[in-house]
C-alpha cells in the first residue's frame, strides 16, 4: 500500500490553516487581554443577549466544557455574569457593562485580523 498520498491530506491542511488563523486573531487581541474564543463569546452575547450555555456553545461551534472554562474566566474578569434562566437546570450567561466595553474596545483589533484573513483568502481565490 502506497501511503504517499497522505502527505497532501486536506484534513491536516485545514487544521493547520485553522491554527494559523487562530494565532493571528490571538496576536491581535492579546493587547486587550483576550483570546479569540473569549472575544467570540463576548461578541455573541453582545449580539444575542442572555443565552443558555448550551445554546451559546452550539452557536459558536464549541464544546460545552470548553465554553464553560472560557465563561468562568470571563466571569472572573467581570465581563459576563449568570443571567436568570427559564429552566433552573440550565446556566444562562449575559454580558456585563464592563464586558460590552471590553468587546467594543477590542473590536478594532479583531477587525484588523478579520481584514488580514480576508486579504489572504482573496489572494488564494485569484491564484
Amino acid at each position: 500500500m502506497d501511503l504517499s498520498a497522505t502527505k497532501n491530506c486536506h484534513c491536516l491542511a485545514a487544521r493547520r490553516r485553522a491554527r494559523e488563523i487562530t494565532r493571528l486573531y490571538d496576536e491581535k487581541l492579546r493587547t486587550h487581554g483576550l483570546q479569540s474564543t473569549q472575544f467570540s463569546v463576548l461578541a455573541a452575547l453582545a449580539l444575542k443577549g442572555p443565552t443558555p450555555l448550551g445554546e451559546l456553545a452550539d452557536l459558536l461551534g464549541l464544546e460545552r466544557t470548553t465554553l464553560t472554562r472560557s465563561a468562568n474566566r470571563l466571569e472572573d474578569e467581570g465581563w459576563v455574569t449568570d443571567a436568570e434562566a427559564d429552566d433552573a437546570r440550565k446556566r444562562c450567561l449575559k454580558l456585563t457593562p464592563d464586558g460590552r466595553k471590553k468587546v467594543e474596545s477590542a473590536y478594532p483589533a479583531w477587525k484588523k485580523a478579520q481584514d488580514e484573513v480576508d486579504e489572504q483568502m482573496d489572494g488564494l481565490a485569484t491564484e
